[in-house]
């Protein structure tokens, strides 16, 4: 099952800026046990959290219903791009 193609059409009516997604799969030791980091811009990882984690918790409800039919189990994290600032 192609979770990241299913992950992307919940997340991309969500964000501003659909083009700086990036969702990768993380390595792990299980193939029941699936990590998927969506990485994006700080004000579109404010919005697919939602107010005390709501957003969040929805689509990774949503993400493991799709995935109970193959036995496994999806995790998602949340990060942004970090603005790199140079000190002096």
């Amino acid at each position: 099952m192609d979770y990241i193609s299913i992950i992307r059409k919940f997340i991309d009516p969500i964000v501003s800026n659909s083009e700086a997604v990036m969702i990768r799969q993380m390595p792990s030791e299980s193939d029941k046990d699936l990590t998927f980091v969506i990485c994006c811009e700080a004000e579109d990882t404010g919005r697919l959290i939602g107010r005390h984690g709501i957003t969040a918790d929805a689509l990774r409800e949503v993400i493991s219903i799709a995935a109970k039919d193959n036995h496994q189990r999806v995790h998602l994290k949340f990060e942004s791009f970090g603005e790199e600032t140079d000190s002096i």
